[in-house]
């Protein structure tokens, strides 16, 4: 790392900074609606996106900065296992092909917001739904202080804040300052701020990625040497290499299954599909999107380099920021970390509207004020969404950082046991609710109580996601043997209660709900029932 501050690449940092501050508070003005107060409009961007807007914006809140500086670090630490997230995305596109216009097509009918809001339409349980919701706030949260931790990243090695004994408010003054900017338009502007901004952070990845996967190779004599250095790093640890161990086949493979059903359960993923303005639109990103995953192929390679690179650092996710360091030109080194620091800021924002949404509709709505008005409830979700952005800076600034990744695996292990609910109720009503709910139980007990077993030489619980299976004996992943358990006790209690004949509560979907589109008759959303002052 380079002595004080790296003036220049601070230069443009800040100048791509000051950039989208400013596109997101002009996002207010645009595409600007008649009647600003609501979910609708605030939340979800009044459903008007259309394919390049979505595109980006879906881009924006799955490859954040966490994916930027996280994936190249796994393969920096652990070898070619740490690709688990390239085929993860590759299986997850055709997967959500299949149920994401279904849920794109009966929240617009019914005005559904969030994930729960169509579970309790659905079952007719609003204990169900609270639990979704629940979930989905508790995976999110750590998942916004990880972005705030690839800022932080890129501000340690551009050498901004001083040293580690400086005073706490000036070390951190920058990462507050980028975290109250992000508060202020996240709140005047909603959705619309990390839809605009997205196309300047998804320019600025591509561009840093393609000049990156060129130039670096050529400054370290080729992909040969590059990764005769890897291969020679891990040898020497004991490792037998860059590719992993048979050992380690179950885990990779069971990690990037489970990984795949657990990346569009998470609120924000939701958030970006429900803002489009038609079915065809989901359809046609589905099939696009697969673009982000070639994009993280190359990006991942980043990881070899470091080591080729040289570099040695106690926290993994520096490895990435200080390799542009020692490779770029200063400039150039600006416009990655800028691509980094902006790769944050827009998924942070979709995931406080998301989290804050899922609370004002149903938590607070169902629970607290059920004639409560879409402008009161877009009033709440401005305040949720700062409140969570408080928590997960918090979260930062008082725990390690080691820390907040885990809890963030934990967060995708728990996410995934809102799968049945979510998929299996978009396709049939024949899992009874209290089924799944008691599914969901034991699925978040048995994952949350394993997790808590996994040591790591950092940490004596919540130490990775990974454990054996039990019956094999094999390690995998946490979250699909938590799933697996998920469904087995879904579908034996729905026989069960079947059988003595529970009663079932009102679904509120008809079969057509789940297949129309934009110009198909009735497709037109219903009044949520707040506005007469109902209990929606």
């Amino acid at each position: 790392m380079k002595d004080g501050v790296n003036g220049v690449a601070l230069g443009v940092f800040i100048f791509f900074f000051v950039l989208v501050t400013a596109m997101g508070f002009l996002a207010a003005r645009w595409r600007k609606a008649e009647n600003e107060h609501s979910l609708d409009e605030w939340g979800l961007g009044g459903r008007s996106f259309g394919t390049w807007i979505t595109w980006f914006l879906l881009g924006g809140d799955l490859y954040t900065a966490y994916t930027f500086v996280a994936v190249p670090a796994a393969i920096y630490a652990a070898g070619a296992s740490g690709f688990f997230a390239v085929p993860y995305t590759i299986l997850v596109y055709p997967l959500v092909f299949t149920f994401l216009p279904r849920l794109w097509s009966v929240s617009h009918r019914h005005g559904y917001v969030t994930t729960s809001d169509f579970v309790r339409g659905r079952f007719g349980s609003k204990g169900l739904s609270l639990a979704v919701a629940v979930t989905g706030i508790l995976a999110t949260m750590p998942y916004i202080a990880l972005q705030l931790v690839g800022i932080q990243a890129v501000l340690d090695v551009m050498g901004v804040g001083g040293g580690e004994n400086t005073n706490w408010f000036v070390k951190d003054l920058p990462l507050l300052i980028a975290f109250g900017v992000l508060a202020a338009y996240t709140y005047s502007s909603g959705l619309r701020a990390p839809a605009l901004i997205a196309f300047v952070k998804d320019a600025l990845i591509y561009i840093v990625i393609a000049v990156a996967i060129i130039y670096i190779p050529i400054k370290l004599g080729g992909f040969d040497d590059i990764f005769a250095s890897a291969g020679e790093k891990f040898a020497k640890a004991g490792a037998g290499g860059v590719i992993p161990a048979a050992g380690g086949q179950w885990t990779y493979a069971t990690l990037a299954l489970g990984s795949a059903l657990a990346l569009f359960m998470y609120p924000h993923s939701i958030t970006a599909t429900l803002s489009s303005r038609s079915r065809e639109v989901i359809r046609r990103n589905t099939t696009i999107l697969p673009l982000y995953s070639l994009m993280l192929g190359l990006l991942a390679l980043l990881g070899f380099m470091a080591i080729a690179d040289g570099i040695s650092v106690k926290n993994g996710q520096l490895a990435i920021p200080q390799l542009f360091e020692n490779m770029f030109p200063d400039w150039f080194a600006g416009v990655a970390f800028a691509a980094i620091g902006i790769g944050a800021l827009v998924p942070a924002a979709i995931m406080s509207i998301a989290a804050a949404n899922l609370f004002t509709r149903n938590i607070y709505k169902d629970f607290i004020k059920p004639d409560a008005t879409p402008k009161q409830e877009a009033q709440v979700s401005k305040f949720v969404s700062l409140l969570v952005k408080v928590g997960a800076l918090v979260f930062v600034l008082t725990m390690d950082k080691t820390v907040a990744i885990n809890f963030q695996l934990l967060g995708g292990i728990w996410i995934l046991q809102t799968f049945p609910a979510l998929v299996g109720g978009l396709f049939t009503r024949w899992f009874h609710r209290w089924a799944l709910l008691a599914g969901w139980a034991v699925g978040m007990v048995y994952g949350t109580v394993a997790a808590y077993g996994v040591a790591s030489p950092t940490q004596k619980h919540f130490g990775g996601s990974s454990d054996e299976i039990p019956g094999i004996g094999e390690i995998g992943y946490i979250g699909l043997t938590a799933f697996v358990l998920n469904v087995v006790v879904t579908v034996v209690l729905t026989f069960v209660l079947r059988a003595a004949k529970a009663p079932e509560g009102v679904d509120e979907t008809t079969a057509d709900d789940y297949t129309v589109d934009v110009g198909d008759a009735g497709v037109e959303p219903e009044l949520p029932p707040a506005t007469a002052g109902t209990s929606h």
